[in-house]
């Protein structure tokens, strides 16, 4: 707010200055800066004097060199330290100039920051990225010190050029209740700094250039910010808590006494903080970001990012190899409840073949045989035996001769089917002396794939003889099966699966539990 009569005084004066031919600070600002400002007749120009005995001060920051960096297109880039504030020469300029553009670009007719058009602001960042390459997510933190300048603008208009001129003198011997809470925040700063425009981050980067590779923590830039060029503290509180850091920074040093997470010696010295802030570090840095920071330096944003991604493909890695193996037990516990399905069914099948059959006979037998016979004597139950003498094939070349005895039976008392009989005389007399196997074809649609089955003349004796038979015997039964099941348009309620595929001596666990689980 300005008075009325404050204000024709100032249009006296402007207009007086223009007859002259004299240029206001702000005006000559705006002209160097190529941008007209929209409040500048609301603010004070340099030629507005408080008293005749006044001092007069080192006038509006205009930043020229700014401007001219801008001309040039040359944009200094603003550095960071590792808790990402910003440092340099680059910064401190950056920081000017926002001011700058806070003073002469947004209105001061409006209350609050929040009131201020969308494009005004854009307008501001848009200034700051032409002239400075600022990192990142720069945009947030370039408006928000541009909220805290023009508020702190607004400040020093109302108790230099406001509150000394309002006409009820007598009250300003006791300040309005809106102005308290300076007092009050004020009688709360016990520890004051002496760090000026440079702040922590500032002094962080002066110190790391003088002590190179050493970890500065923050209670030592606390202590160091309230030094003066001479290295003393003036005050002798702040001098009463900079021993006592001394005192507990020797202690961890010699291992008497341990830090862990927020309580460092900082913390043991000035006790608890506020709930989220930090101390010794400056204004924006929060607790989370500045405790959960590695140690020696700060890793870039795409070294975190792959490391997350490498810890979530290693997790997924491990939830999908405890998946597969899950499924491979529970396929093969499911493969074994088939497979004895099967050996029931086929008990079933044989007792119905076979007068006077009985199955659990046969069980024990089976648990007692190899797993995988491979046995050139076979023997049918209720026959004699006798000795079959013939050669092999490599004494036709004249190569090394070797006598083979075959065990065949005789038939004829053998309480079996007799097709069963025929089978195994045509086995004696036909398939062993020429050596030959029976040929089967599987079409595709009982196993999923068409192959071709050979079987040998130790297959069939094995099963007359009631010996654990091989995958090759099983699969010609499950074509038998499955002749039935089309018979009777039963096919779509029974799936085959091929027993060699997954057999013992086959793929792996997981890749006969992907057949199995293909085939249901």
């Amino acid at each position: 707010m300005v008075s009325q009569h404050q204000s024709k005084d100032s249009d006296s004066k402007k207009n007086g200055s223009k007859e002259l031919g004299m240029v206001t600070p702000q005006e000559k600002s705006s002209m160097k800066m190529k941008f007209a400002s929209s409040s500048a007749e609301t603010e004070p120009t340099s030629t507005t004097t408080i008293s005749d005995d006044s001092k007069s001060g080192r006038g509006m920051s205009t930043m020229p060199r700014v401007v001219k960096r801008k001309l040039q297109k040359l944009r200094p880039i603003v550095e960071y330290n590792k808790r990402g504030k910003g440092i340099g020469q680059a910064h401190s300029e950056m920081q000017s100039y926002i001011g700058v553009l806070a003073r002469s670009r947004v209105p001061l007719v409006d209350m609050k920051w929040a009131q201020i058009p969308k494009d005004i602001k854009e307008q501001i960042w848009e200034a700051v990225d032409i002239a400075f390459v600022v990192g990142q997510g720069g945009k947030n933190s370039v408006l928000a010190s541009a909220a805290k300048k023009w508020n702190d603008f607004k400040s020093t208009l109302t108790r230099h050029y406001i509150l000394p001129y309002t006409n009820d003198r007598e009250r300003l011997s006791q300040p309005p209740e809106t102005y308290k809470f300076i007092e009050k925040i004020r009688e709360k700063l016990e520890y004051n700094h002496r760090l000026s425009r440079k702040g922590y981050a500032g002094l962080e980067d002066q110190l790391e250039e003088t002590m190179p590779g050493v970890e500065i923590d923050r209670s030592t830039l606390w202590k160091r910010a309230r030094q003066d060029k001479h290295g003393n503290i003036p005050d002798p509180k702040v001098a009463e808590k900079a021993k006592l850091i001394d005192e507990l920074q020797k202690q961890v040093s010699e291992g008497k006494v341990s830090v862990s997470g927020s309580n460092d010696v900082l913390t043991m010295a000035l006790g608890p903080e506020h709930p989220g802030r930090v101390r010794g570090v400056g204004a924006g840095i929060s607790p989370r970001q500045y405790f959960n920071l590695p140690k020696p330096q700060r890793m870039s944003f795409d070294d975190r990012l792959k490391d997350s991604l490498r810890v979530l493909l290693q997790e997924e890695n491990k939830k999908m190899e405890a998946k597969a193996r899950e499924e491979a037990l529970r396929m093969e516990a499911r493969t074994k409840q088939l497979v004895e399905a099967e050996r029931e069914h086929f008990l079933s099948q044989l007792s119905q073949l076979i007068p006077n059959f009985d199955p659990s006979m046969l069980k024990p037998r089976i648990s007692q045989s190899p797993k995988n016979p491979m046995s050139d004597k076979a023997s049918c139950s209720g026959g004699d035996v006798r000795s079959l003498h013939f050669e092999d094939d490599t004494a036709k070349n004249g190569k090394h001769q070797e006598e083979k005895v075959i065990e065949v039976v005789d038939y004829s008392n053998m309480e079996a089917p007799s097709s069963l009989k025929t089978l195994c005389r045509y086995v004696e007399t036909t398939l062993v002396p020429q050596d030959r196997t029976l040929h089967f074809t599987i079409d595709k649609e009982v196993f999923g794939l068409e192959r071709d089955t050979f079987v040998l003349p130790e297959d069939i004796t094995q099963f007359a003889g009631m010996e654990e038979i091989g995958a090759t015997v099983v699969a010609v039964y499950m074509r038998y099966l499955h002749d039935l099941l089309k018979q009777a348009n039963m096919c779509i309620m029974v799936g085959f699966i091929d027993p060699a595929t997954v057999s013992a001596n086959s793929e792996t666990i997981a890749d006969k539990s992907r057949l199995v689980a293909a085939r249901l």
